[in-house]
Parts: structure tokens; sequence; C-alpha cells
């Protein structure tokens, strides 16, 4: 099929690697965004801090609702090379495009009327909530371009052509991290200069995207960016990555719930520790899901194909790759949490509050690298909603186990130890519930021997 990469063939382990390097590549450009905004925001303060903190994870939510598109693509467009169907390939490739971007419009909307009323929540000082106003406000009008553009990495991944979007987010990457110090302090925007930097970085992003799928690439034959939407694609998009969306939006949600409890008992240190340790974290989430939706990729064309044993092989290739990678994240956060935290905040009380979060939130890295791995499985076999099932009940009682342990004594730290507990018990969960559903799930598929 034209355009695209064939999984189905040669050594499992190196295909893997293939797909998913410049995929966790990717993933790690996507965080450094985040990462780069706090490095060169914490040099103003800690208030600053918390300002974009907060916003944080409403772009959290965001991209949550984005995955719609960006596994929507990954799985039917991947599923639809391996069955050599290019002609659903491209229309799920048209219709994940139109969709993201009327979806993006709709959401930016609804943030910008309710972004006071959203960001009061945190109860904040009324100058923090104002510059936590005024930076979404401003990246709000990058989110079009966001959406489509995650929709396009999808779409790539799913045609085995992971590269494309590893060079394309580096060099926006590249070009925030000239811009950001040049805006926040060269011109003094502060916030608003991180703002500027980053809707220009994704604006850049997508304007390769549509050049290198325009005059460059004729993937799948060529498809066009804009279809009329058909009720067969678009019901197979939503069914596949809408309960994917659905959780990690929940999740977004019930975290701006802990972060008002992180506001509540800790100030704005509380939420500063709590939003800038989990862009941390983000090392550890993002190398996971880079690996994990290489395997969503390999796995959706070589079940589609029918090849059950390399489907098994690169599960527990990639776990115990990801299980390595997670064990030494544990050790850096449990060893080193004040000195890492401090690169973000250098203020002697954010990074000891921050090393607290980071060495108490090390302990359950290994089992957040099953959880997200074992996700890759379920999506690439197109059964999201075990990993949905699991990860809405246990992040929902993050909350009441967060108050529990908060009330015990523990203070804000009872927050950070009921993200922990929860974070394991995912990772059990969901491993075992895919051992025990696996045989169930491939006698059901065709098998090539």
């Amino acid at each position: 099929m034209q355009g695209t990469r064939n999984l189905i063939e040669g050594p499992v382990m190196r295909q893997l690697f293939r797909l998913s390097m410049p995929i966790m590549a990717t993933s790690f450009i996507q965080m450094a965004y985040s990462l780069t905004d706090m490095a060169w925001v914490g040099r103003i303060g800690s208030e600053a801090l918390a300002a974009i903190g907060a916003v944080g994870i409403l772009t959290w939510m965001s991209g949550s609702i984005s995955l719609i598109n960006k596994v929507g693509s990954e799985v039917s467009v991947g599923q639809s090379v391996g069955a050599q169907n290019e002609k659903d390939a491209r229309q799920f490739a048209s219709h994940n495009i139109t969709l993201s971007l009327i979806i993006s419009i709709v959401w930016g909307g609804l943030l910008f009327a309710l972004a006071y009323p959203i960001l009061n929540i945190f109860r904040l000082e009324p100058h923090i909530t104002q510059t936590a106003v005024s930076y979404l406000r401003t990246i709000i009008f990058a989110f079009p371009v966001v959406f489509l553009s995650s929709a396009f990495t999808g779409i790539y991944n799913g045609s085995g052509r992971s590269s494309i979007p590893f060079y394309i987010n580096a060099t926006g990457l590249i070009l925030n991290v000239i811009l950001d110090p040049l805006f926040i302090f060269g011109l003094n925007l502060g916030t608003q200069g991180a703002a500027y930097a980053t809707c220009i970085a994704q604006a850049v992003v997508c304007i390769l995207f549509i050049r290198q799928l325009r005059f460059r690439d004729n993937l799948l034959g060529g498809f066009p960016f804009l279809t009329h939407l058909q009720k067969k694609y678009s019901l197979r998009i939503f069914k596949l990555g809408a309960p994917v969306a659905a959780f990690n939006t929940l999740f977004a949600t019930i975290n701006l719930i802990m972060c008002r409890l992180a506001a509540q008992y800790g100030g704005h240190i509380g939420l500063m520790t709590f939003t800038t340790g989990g862009q941390i974290e983000a090392i550890t989430w993002n190398t996971a899901q880079g690996f994990a939706t290489a395997l969503s990729a390999f796995v959706a064309q070589n079940f589609a194909a029918g090849c059950r044993e390399r489907v098994i092989h690169a599960w527990r290739t990639t776990l115990w790759m990801t299980s390595v990678f997670g064990l030494l994240c544990s050790l850096l956060f449990i060893c080193y949490g004040n000195e890492v935290f401090s690169v973000f905040a250098p203020e002697t009380e954010a990074y000891l509050a921050g090393g607290a979060f980071l060495r108490i939130d090390g302990y359950s890295q290994i089992f957040m690298m099953l959880e997200i791995t074992t996700q890759g499985m379920f999506y690439g076999v197109g059964r999201t909603l075990p990993p949905a099932i699991t990860s809405m009940v246990f992040n929902t009682l993050r909350i009441p186990l967060a108050i529990l342990l908060v009330g015990s004594g523990l203070g804000v730290e009872g927050i950070w130890w009921a993200v922990c507990i929860t974070t394991t018990a995912k990772g059990l969960i969901l491993t075992l519930w895919f051992t025990l559903a696996g045989k169930r799930i491939f006698s059901t598929a065709r098998v090539v021997p």
C-alpha cells in the first residue's frame, strides 16, 4: 500500500524498535514543550509556575480529547493497512482530520467562554488566577492546529511511518526553545510570552505536516483533508477513540479536583508541586506511551493479518523494555527527587516540596509502565474499553483516598500517596485482565501459520 510500512513481516524486536523509537522521541518532544515553558517560567517565580500549572490541567484535558482522532487514526488506519484495504484507510484518514478540526473549535470556544469560572476552582490569589486566564485564552488559538497535528501523527503511526511525526515535532520544539526566552525575558512578556511561543511553534508543526502530506508524500495514494462525514467511518472512529479520550479526560478532570485539594492544603506551593511534578513524571509516562503506541500500531496490522504469535511476542518484548526503564525512573525519583525538581523550581521551599512528591511517586513508576504498555495491546486488537474501565475506576478512587489520607495526618503528602497507590493498582489489574482475556480475544481472530 503506497507510502506505508509493512509490519507483518520481519523480526519482531527490530520492527518494534524502528517503530517505537521515533514515537517515543515524539512523545518526549511534546512533553518538552511544557517542560521548556516551566523551566523558563519557573525563573519568574513559583506563583507564575502555579498559574501555568493550573492551565496545564486544562491543556492535558484538551490533549485527552484529541485522542479521539489520534487513537482513531492509529487503529483504524493501521487495521485497514493490515487488511490491505486502501480505500478504507484513505476514508478513515480524511474522517479523522475533519472530525479533529470540528472538535477543536467547539472545545476551544467552550474553554474560552468559561475560563474564569473553571480556573476559580483552584481559589488562588486573584492576580495568579488572572495570569492563568490570560495564558489559557492565548493558547486556545492553537487548539485547531494542535488537534490536526495529533490526527496527522496518528495517520502516520498507523501507516507504520512514525519517523515523520518525530522530525516535524522536533522542528517545532527547537523553535519553541528559541522563542521562549526571547518572548518571556527578551520582550518582557512573562507568562504570555510562553503562550505566544507555544502557539507559533505548534502552528509551524501543523504547516509542516500539511506540506509533507500534500507535496512530499503520497501516503495511501493521497486523500482529502476535509470530507463529507459518513456514519460508517465516523462511528468506527468514535468507537475506537472515544473510550480512550473519555478515560483520559476523566483522568484530567480528577487531577483538576486533586489540584484543588493540593491548593487547599498546600496553597500555591501545593498546586505547583502537583502540576510540575506531574509534568516531570511525564518522563516515564511518555516513554511508556511511545512504546505502547508503537505496540498498538504493530499489533493492529498483525492482528488484522492473523499473525497471533507475532502479537504475543511483541507484547512480551515491550513489557520487558518498559519495565527496565520504569525501574530506572523509580531510582531517579526516589534518590534524586530534590535535584530533579530544582531544575524547574529553584526556590528552596518549592523544590523541597517537589522532591517529596517525586520520592513518593517513584514507587509506582514500574506499575505505570505495565498499565500503559498493556493499554497498547488492548488498543491494537480494537478493545479500548478494558483500559478505560480500569482507569476510570481507580482514578476516581483517588479523590476519596486522598481525602482519607490527608485526614489521617499525612497532610498534603496524603494526596501524593493516593496517586502512588492507585497507579500501582491500575498496572497490576490491567495486566492481569489482558492475561486472562487474551485467549478469548485471539480465539476469534483469523490465524496465519
